[in-house]
């Protein structure tokens, strides 16, 4: 039998925003991957385990061994559809090696601690990567879901926002550690950002 990689959203942090089922296939795993923060939150003791850092090669080349032998489940934080390792997986798998087990994002919790739709929102990762000024372009009926970095955080979105056509007085919320126990969130303007210091890797929503 042809062994797989086993994809598992495992939620925005805590264990519990962690699917039944994802937890599940994470306790009977032989071979897991997974950031050091999951590995030391989810694995079970006495697996093999391998740390997903900047290596991606050696990670790769480390699952594709692995699959001789075992099933390799790889933990993603989010839903691994949504701006994660998967992405890099398929570079080097097919679909038919891969099962994917959805998991809850931040984006998701994000908009459901401020009782927001999301159906209709435009979502956007500026973590490690550029914007389309398609997305990014103002719109009165236009609502963002951004994730950010320490580099492109919430005041650098805000004066491209600005610069894009968005109203100073556009609502804003910055939400911090979801699922943590130090979460935070702050409701603002877009004008008020400056203000604001301890959000740089959050999720940002705006709307006017």
């Amino acid at each position: 039998m042809e062994h797989k990689i086993i994809v598992v959203g495992i939620g925005p942090g805590s264990p519990d925003y962690i699917l039944p089922v994802a937890s599940r296939i994470i306790a009977d795993a032989k071979v897991i991957a997974g950031s050091k923060r999951a590995l030391a939150t989810f694995a079970p003791d006495h697996v093999i385990t391998k740390v997903i850092d900047n290596d991606l090669k050696g990670v790769l080349t480390f699952i594709a061994t692995s699959l001789m032998d075992n099933d390799v489940v790889v933990m993603v934080s989010g839903d691994p559809g949504f701006y994660s390792f998967l992405a890099t997986l398929k570079t080097k798998f097919s679909s038919a090696q891969i099962t994917v087990i959805p998991g809850i994002s931040s984006m998701q919790l994000a908009f459901a601690r401020i009782t927001e739709i999301w159906q209709d929102a435009v979502l956007i990762s500026m973590h490690g990567r550029q914007a389309k000024d398609i997305d990014l372009n103002y719109d009165p009926e236009k609502k963002l879901g951004i994730l950010t970095d320490f580099e492109q955080n919430p005041l650098y979105i805000a004066n491209v926002l600005l610069e894009h056509g968005w109203p100073l007085h556009s609502k804003v919320w910055l939400c911090a550690n979801l699922s943590y126990e130090n979460e935070k969130i702050k409701h603002l303007t877009l004008g008020e950002i400056k203000e604001v210091d301890g959000f740089t890797h959050c999720v940002m929503v705006v709307t006017i």
